[in-house]
């Protein structure tokens, strides 16, 4: 039975356990998250050890994103049904197992195959969206910074695994690095989940969380096309994004800087995207999820374009920090955004299909911006192929928030 409005049991929703609960949110996706971040800081290593092109060399990455576009939705729905805790396991075993036989591998093609599969789709998966949508139904007044702190996980996870990678795999080889990986996550995340058991607290209906009674009647759209625009929007804006993160380390080779000087640009891009993580929180909380959305993916288009007349050392490092400080609010904008349109007893799978829909975009911007550069030999037109995905983005997240605020001024014809 749910509480009256205004009315909760003590120790539910925006609790003390629920702030507990966050920070263990956050372990979890900090550690589980790895399997985003270390083919990134592997792949000039893998290219050389396997002696394929850079889009060959970028196929592990874009397998393991497709891996989590499948393996988010597929338990973001287990998540719904049984819970946080069974998807956290099974991810904690996967990539323990992953990370181990990828070391074994033989071929880019089963060293793809294995990232994919296991790493990606059984592993990480499970630490991404249906981690976002358990820990966004245990607050209501400050759902946006809880959102934003679970998804700064794999942010944090992008400045701290990057360096010690890239330290191992420089000093012990990237085949004993990721044994090791492996066997760190089975012994840190499955004891983790055993303080994620308790099941989440009554939900308040839609109508009264959000005022706006469900996707129809804000927007006037049916509840699947405002979901395929979202993930439509989604893939735009992380086509644009994956260019930097995907690519950076690579770029400094080119440059003749060395891995390690783009391992340290990478972790303060993912440094500054979690504090802008943080920051959009406290934003989504005040003005909304499409208009921080909109801000968000404005900035990055902005951050994007700095790259184009600069190559420097120094310039490299200043806008790497620049990019992460813009643009890591927009990925949290998508969780608050589905919690305002959608019941909650939806959130686990449509929070994990939105947030797939950036996994996707990340998979085929970084292969798209490694095949480009294939093509042409450098790294800026990729970058301009992004900027054009960004402004794709902008246009339907525009288009969203100008329908609802049509239809608040002038009732259900508004939006027509």
């Amino acid at each position: 039975m749910n509480p009256a409005p205004g009315r909760w049991p003590e120790g539910q929703v925006d609790s003390a356990y629920s702030w507990l609960r966050l920070g263990v949110a956050v372990a979890v996706s900090i550690i589980g998250s790895v399997g985003l971040w270390s083919i990134v800081v592997a792949l000039p290593a893998v290219q050389a050890e396997f002696g394929v092109p850079r889009a060959g060399a970028s196929l592990p990455y874009t397998t393991t994103m497709l891996g989590l576009v499948l393996g988010s939705v597929l338990m973001g729905r287990l998540s719904d049904r049984a819970g946080i805790v069974v998807p956290v396991v099974l991810g904690a075993i996967a990539l323990g197992l992953g990370y181990v036989a990828v070391a074994y591998s033989g071929s880019i093609w089963v060293f793809a195959i294995i990232h994919g599969v296991a790493i990606g789709m059984f592993g990480s998966a499970a630490m991404f969206g249906p981690l976002i949508a358990d820990t966004s139904l245990w607050f209501e007044r400050r759902r946006g910074l809880a959102i934003a702190l679970v998804a700064s996980g794999n942010y944090i996870a992008g400045t701290v695994w990057p360096p010690i990678i890239e330290h191992f795999i420089a000093t012990e080889g990237w085949r004993q690095t990721h044994i090791a990986i492996g066997l760190i996550c089975v012994a840190t995340l499955l004891p983790l989940s055993l303080l994620l058991r308790r099941p989440p607290p009554p939900q308040r209906p839609i109508a009264v969380t959000s005022g706006n009674g469900g996707a129809g009647p804000a927007l006037g759209l049916s509840p699947n096309v405002t979901q395929g625009l979202l993930v439509l929007a989604g893939l735009a804006c992380c086509v644009a994004m994956s260019m930097p993160q995907v690519h950076i380390v690579a770029y400094c080779v080119d440059l003749g800087y060395g891995p390690a000087r783009g391992a340290e640009m990478l972790s303060l891009m993912l440094g500054f995207g979690t504090v802008s993580r943080l920051a959009s929180g406290w934003i989504l909380d005040r003005i909304g999820g499409l208009p921080t959305l909109i801000l968000g993916s404005l900035l990055q288009a902005v951050a994007l374009a700095l790259y184009l007349p600069f190559d420097g050392l120094a310039s490299l490092y200043v806008i790497s920090a620049v990019f992460g400080l813009v643009q890591g609010g927009i990925v949290p904008s998508y969780p608050f955004i589905v919690r305002e349109l959608f019941p909650a007893r939806e959130a686990g799978f449509r929070i994990s299909l939105a947030l797939s829909a950036t996994l996707a975009g990340m998979a085929l911007g970084g292969w798209m911006s490694g095949a480009i550069f294939d093509a042409t030999g450098s790294y800026q037109v990729a970058l301009l192929n992004g900027i054009g995905w960004n402004l794709v983005n902008i246009s339907i997240a525009f288009w969203l928030l100008q329908r609802s605020w049509r239809r608040r001024l002038l009732g259900p014809a508004g939006a027509r």
